[in-house]
């Protein structure tokens, strides 16, 4: 499988300290692959460095034989810092971002097309009046990746889309992309803490603690509990697993968490 993503020897220095070091790595294309660690290893940063949002040393380059030179990139962040007391509607929240008049002369038809089609597209229509505020987590993820999808994005980066979102939710989220995923044949990236998601929707995963990858693989192959033990150290135990009694973030060790068997992504 041809990368979609590169990096080689990527090196992010932000004050005076180091964020990332000698980061090496391929994320291969049109699959998902998960990014995991505890904090403070880079994950954000690492997304930022292939956003071209943070400067870096070393390089990284977009691959595979029909990549553009410079790919779209769609990217759903951690947070949205918001007013949620501001009386915008969902409508008016995508519009904004698609239309270069002002809101107050009203939205654009192509503008209302787009978004109308990228919320259709997420599940989310009848999303369309209500207030942005009182969108539930999950709600609001699936608002957001609407935004992402209009540009028809070749690599989507998402940073820990499933914070917020309830269990039975998460398992929707992670149907939807993968959904999402065969119809635009895109490269999914996701910074992630659930370990059971990782194991059951991600197809490589990439291990960063202490600035530089530690490992990267196919997913049942590289969640290990030696692995995990290297990466996440006394973190691990802070790590979302949902086992026979539930989700939490648990005291206790556990091995690498349950896979059930899947398809081999097409190649």
């Amino acid at each position: 499988m041809a990368p979609a993503v590169i990096l080689n020897n990527v090196a992010v220095n932000l004050s005076g300290q180091t964020i990332l070091a000698d980061v090496n790595a391929e994320i291969p294309a049109h699959q998902t692959t998960a990014i995991i660690g505890p904090n403070g290893a880079g994950k954000t940063t690492l997304l930022r460095v292939i956003l071209g949002q943070v400067p870096f040393n070393g390089s990284v380059r977009f691959g595979g034989p029909d990549a553009p030179r410079r790919p779209r990139i769609g990217y759903i962040p951690q947070r949205l810092d918001m007013d949620r007391d501001a009386p915008i509607r969902v409508a008016d929240f995508l519009c904004a971002q698609l239309q270069r008049r002002p809101l107050w002369m009203g939205l654009s038809g192509p503008a209302r097309q787009a978004a109308g089609e990228a919320l259709e597209r997420v599940g989310a229509a009848a999303l369309w009046d209500k207030r942005l505020g009182v969108l539930s987590g999950g709600e609001l993820q699936r608002v957001l990746l609407a935004l992402a999808l209009t540009i028809r994005p070749h690599v989507l980066l998402m940073d820990e889309p499933m914070a917020g979102i309830d269990i039975a939710g998460q398992g929707l989220f992670c149907d939807l992309l993968a959904s999402l995923q065969q119809e635009l044949s895109c490269t999914m990236v996701l910074v992630l803490h659930e370990l059971t998601v990782v194991a059951q929707h991600a197809d490589y995963v990439l291990c960063l603690n202490n600035q530089r990858v530690m490992c990267q693989g196919r997913t049942l192959e590289t969640l290990t509990v030696e692995n995990l033990r290297a990466v996440l150290g006394t973190h691990l135990s802070l790590y979302h697993h949902h086992g026979p009694h539930g989700g939490h973030e648990c005291g206790h060790e556990h091995g690498a968490p349950p896979a059930p068997a899947r398809p081999e992504p097409p190649r």
